[in-house]
């Protein structure tokens, strides 16, 4: 069955997102694969600053999602990976959004979008880290016509983690 994808928006993360961020994040579903509990506020001022400097410096970075009445929904975008296991120098494909937009297609709405502006940027090809158990991301990667290319013991949760690649 081929539904119509949502209508989703991506802008570079402002100051105001990180909060966002925050609220729709802080909930246990969300965090599943990504420590279980929520960050603290600080992380998230972090990481929209740092996403800000990608996209200037880059030309991607992680996106603010916005659904068609331009509600902050959660990111999607791209970076350099920015751990030190797994596929270092790759630039990786990311997504989370809030639990109530899970199952719409908006995650693969936005990841195509950002497969479109990597393109553009001139990136040849992207990974996609996800836990072993994330059904979710894992049908994303699959909608994308990603192909699984290395399984890594993930350090921190000590849980599998894949490696899906695309070439652009």
């Amino acid at each position: 069955m081929n539904r119509a994808l949502p209508v989703v928006r991506l802008r570079v993360p402002t100051d105001e997102d990180a909060v966002a961020w925050h609220r729709i994040f802080d909930d246990p579903e969300v965090m599943e694969f990504h420590g279980g509990k929520a960050r603290d506020l600080s992380v998230y001022e972090e990481l929209t600053a740092r996403q800000r400097r990608h996209d200037a410096e880059r030309g991607f970075c992680l996106w603010t999602m916005l659904d068609d009445a331009a509600q902050v929904i959660g990111f999607t975008g791209a970076q350099p990976w920015p751990q030190d296991w797994g596929p270092k120098g790759e630039i990786e494909i990311g997504w989370r959004l809030g639990r109530e937009y899970w199952g719409q297609g908006y995650a693969t709405a936005a990841a195509l979008m950002t497969l479109e502006r990597l393109r553009a940027a001139g990136v040849e090809s992207v990974v996609a880290m996800v836990l072993a158990g994330n059904e979710r991301s894992i049908a994303v990667t699959r909608r994308l016509g990603m192909r699984l290319e290395n399984v890594f013991a993930e350090p921190k949760y000590r849980q599998e983690a894949h490696q899906y690649r695309l070439d652009l």
